[in-house]
């Protein structure tokens, strides 16, 4: 087994097979693991004949079914069979067999540090935090400052495998025939049109304060549908549903409820679908990048870690709407500006972004 590297080794070089098998594990939110997919995309140009598995939340399995770039999808049910001590030592056992050479833990679990531990992977990358003891190759835990993008953060992770972060990085998310079949009976059932440019609404977040208010949303609608003929659909978990009811009755225009109502897969093929995207920053605005939907993206939080400079989507047809907090002195800043974010300012994001990419003439 590889020696624990120490931050002051500045994590030693890695020699692998030229036909490794690879471990990369993400278990996290949404936007998260979109934004690791570049790493998936790094490791096969590296090691082209490589067995490479993603790790990752069973709910999150339509985001990398279907990648290019890796062979095999490790589904992880912390609040199902592996909720346990007893599933843990399970799925540790389950990883043994499959006798992967390295682990790339790109988000730190003690349970997931743990299960590579325990599955006797000699190789195993990830950062100084949660259970770093159980790990081989330490990096310092640095994201936390903010001062690049996530997905830039990643490669750090990649460096002793001789593996540097490309000039343009992209995210990929797969669109299935399966999910393409799944949303056309559902929006053919729910006799949305097909003949008018569709603008999808995401009110939701993982957090209250990166929530711009669900009137706010309506207000907008109203604005944009004086200004085109379009349809506005609403998206969220079914635990969102009372966000985007609430979006839905206080809209003067129509606005389709498509809250519970969507896969994931069926998601990436509504935003490649659409138009335009406007959402907190949460998973969709990622997935909508992904998949080359135009996206107006609203930050509330200015901390370095929790903004925009590390979670703004990635993609040439993107806008950030976000407060500047700069003439403000940092002991008077408050944790979100959410509210303060007006629809004026988010409409003209929109309506600039709508002409923009319309005359560029971007599939959507």
């Amino acid at each position: 087994m590889t020696a624990r590297c120490t931050d002051q080794e500045n994590m030693k070089s890695i020699r692998l097979s030229g036909n490794p098998r690879i471990l990369v594990t993400r278990t996290d939110r949404i936007g998260d693991l979109v934004l690791t997919t570049p790493v998936l995309k790094a490791l096969r140009g590296r090691f082209p004949k490589a067995w490479i598995a993603a790790l990752v939340f069973i709910e999150h399995r339509d985001i990398v079914r279907g990648n290019p770039y890796i062979d095999e999808v490790i589904l992880y049910d912390k609040k199902g069979s592996e909720k346990t001590i007893w599933g843990q030592i399970l799925f540790a056992g389950t990883l043994r067999k499959k006798r992967f050479d390295l682990a790339v833990h790109c988000h730190a679990t003690n349970r997931v540090h743990l299960a590579a531990l325990l599955a006797g992977i000699p190789v195993r990358i990830g950062y100084d935090r949660r259970s770093p003891w159980a790990l081989t190759h330490v990096h310092p835990y640095d994201k936390k400052l903010g001062q690049r993008h996530e997905a830039e953060y990643l490669f750090d992770l990649l460096e002793p495998l001789g593996i540097s972060m490309p000039a343009r990085l992209e995210t990929f998310v797969p669109v299935t025939e399966r999910s393409r079949d799944s949303l056309r009976n559902l929006l053919f059932h729910l006799r949305v049109p097909n003949d008018m440019p569709w603008i999808v609404l995401s009110p939701a977040a993982s957090d209250v304060t990166k929530m711009w208010p669900a009137e706010k949303f309506a207000e907008l609608a109203a604005k944009l549908g004086r200004e085109m003929k379009c349809v506005f659909l609403a998206i969220g978990s079914e635990a969102d549903r009372p966000v985007v009811e609430s979006l839905r009755e206080k809209s003067p225009v129509p606005v389709i409820d498509l809250g519970g109502r969507l896969t994931l897969g069926m998601l990436g093929v509504l935003l490649k679908r659409s138009r335009l995207l406007v959402s907190n920053d949460s998973g969709p605005v990622h997935i909508a990048s992904a998949v080359g939907c135009p996206v107006v993206s609203i930050f509330g939080r200015y901390e370095a870690g929790l903004g925009p400079n590390r979670w703004k989507p990635i993609g040439r047809a993107c806008r950030i709407v976000a407060k500047d907090v700069s003439g403000v002195p940092e002991p008077e800043r408050k944790f979100t500006y959410i509210d303060q974010i007006t629809v004026q300012e988010v409409c003209s994001a929109a309506r600039d972004l709508l002409e923009e990419t319309g005359r560029e003439g971007i599939k959507t």
